[in-house]
């Protein structure tokens, strides 16, 4: 199985984009690209080549759903997983965000302390 050490995180609220960054830098121990909008993260998803990616759902301009789409068209989601970040959490809408190619969904707000253990139970189970 491949070794999980990069993430790009898409969050347009910058103290949870800090919190998220904290969480996974100093308790998981990744690499971190925070970007502010979809389309920052369509500028550098190819170039950092995350191992994971997690995907804040409601964003100004370029939603969760429409940057997904974007980047499925650059990378493989089958090969790097992507788990949406969103308050909205009700049965439906997370069927919807699976049908999009999204592995799982972490809900807002999350556990700082236990982000990373949930990144990494996704990761793995994309890899069984």
């Amino acid at each position: 199985m491949p070794e999980l050490q990069r993430i790009l995180h898409v969050e347009d609220d910058p103290s949870i984009q800090a919190v998220a960054r904290l969480a996974l830098e100093v308790v998981g121990g990744f690499q971190v690209l925070s970007c502010a909008s979809g389309q920052e993260a369509l500028d550098h998803v190819q170039d950092f080549a995350p191992d994971f990616i997690l995907l804040d759902v409601m964003m100004p301009g370029m939603d969760g759903p429409q940057t997904l789409a974007h980047i499925a068209r650059l990378i493989d989601i089958n090969h790097v997983p992507v788990a949406f970040m969103t308050a909205k959490v009700q049965p439906a809408e997370i069927t919807y965000y699976r049908s999009l190619g999204a592995r799982d969904v972490i809900i807002k707000p999350f556990d700082p302390m236990q982000l990373a253990a949930q990144v990494r139970k996704i990761w793995s189970q994309a890899h069984e």
